[in-house]
This record gives structure tokens, sequence and C-alpha cells, in this order.
């Protein structure tokens, strides 16, 4: 169920009224320290991941779900399906008639995209070159409307919020085909890079333009 104002506590309800568009709010989570799940594995409601002040892509993409909902979007998400089952996921949001993103990564590439794709799969083919290191690969995508797990609270709830993860895993995506070539070349700049740079972000990328930080 769509929650109201006192459902939220005084800091969660700030934070959503001080961040009322996508852009405000992926500056909000790129600001927001990296889960990197060190003492376990979480998948954190809106509620824990304002507690525990920070998130992984998943975790982040509830979170701008939460917060953007309250100001009139529907809470989808785009889940990315990798060949080494990391998998990424989005903030899915329409501006204009035209798709963006709000997400948190590791990687600055992989984080949100402006408002001007005309399809989904533009969008996240937007991610395909950035995604690749040494075994990441984009294999498919599905678009989730987290309204569809019915009454189960990943919004504030106060433990893990496993059944998103396990939504998201169970959905069909659309396959994504690309060539071997446009992958190798990818693949391979990475490497080299990685070599001449190992403690470097690559952002080589040429979509920079794209991209919302």
């Amino acid at each position: 169920m769509i929650r109201v104002k006192r459902d939220f506590t005084r800091t969660e309800w700030a934070i959503i009224q001080s961040h009322r568009t996508p852009r405000q709010v992926q500056r909000f989570l790129s600001r927001m320290a990296y889960n990197r799940e060190r003492e376990a594995k979480t998948c954190r409601s809106f509620r824990s991941t304002i507690a525990h002040k920070s998130a992984h892509c998943l975790e982040a993409a509830i979170t701008a779900a939460v917060i953007m909902e309250q100001h009139g979007y529907p809470p989808l998400v785009v889940s990315l399906e990798s060949q080494d089952l990391l998998d990424h996921v989005l903030f899915l949001f329409e501006h204009k008639g035209r798709l963006g993103a709000v997400a948190r990564s590791r990687d600055l590439a992989l984080h949100g995209r402006r408002p001007v794709f005309r399809r989904v799969r533009d969008l996240v083919m937007s991610y395909f070159d950035a995604y690749i290191d040494k075994t990441a690969r984009l294999t498919g995508y599905a678009v989730a409307d987290l309204r569809d797990l019915g009454n189960y609270d990943w919004r504030l709830s106060g433990r893990n919020v496993w059944k998103v993860e396990r939504y998201l895993q169970e959905i069909e995506h659309r396959k994504i085909r690309t060539s071997e070539t446009r992958y190798r070349m990818w693949r391979n700049r990475y490497l080299d890079f990685r070599n001449q740079y190992p403690d470097r972000p690559p952002t080589y990328y040429p979509n920079r333009n794209l991209w919302m930080l």
C-alpha cells in the first residue's frame, strides 16, 4: 500500500520532501556510502537504508522508488541480468515522454541516466559497454512494478526484504543480443585500462553526456 506522511519518521519525511526530482534523488544516493555487505548480505527497505546511511544497487532503487512515489512517480525498477550473475537494478522514471534512471553502483558509469531515451531497451543499452569487465556482460532486462508485491512491506520493513530480490530474479527477462566483436573490444579496453591504472575507475566511455550523477 502507498504510505502517507504519518507512516514516515520525521527524518524520512524530511528526506522525501527535500528530494522531489529524480536528479535530486540521484545526488542524494550518489553521496551515500556504498553498501559493500562486508558483515552480511542485505536487502534493506527504504527505512533501513536511511537508518544505515548506505546502499547497494537494489537498496538504492528501492529508496528511489519510495521517495519518488511520494511525488507521483510509479515505483518501477529495471533489473539488468549479467552473465556472471552480478546483476544491477535501476529505478525507472519518465519525464516529458522520455525515460531515465536513478541508480547507485561502485562504478560511476552504472549510476543514473538522464531522461532522453524513447524505449527501455535504449536505456538498458546505455549501460552495456560500461558493464563489461573481466566477467560481466549484460544478457537481459526486465521492468518490474514493485506494487505487484501487494501488501509486502518493501518500503518500511525493519527486516531484509528478500522477496524483492527473489521477485526480480524470477520474472521473465528479455534477452539482449549483441555482437561478440563489440563485447571483446570493450573487454580488452577494460583489461588494458586496469593494467595501467589498477586503482582508478574507468570513465572513458563515450556516452558520459547521458549520465546522471
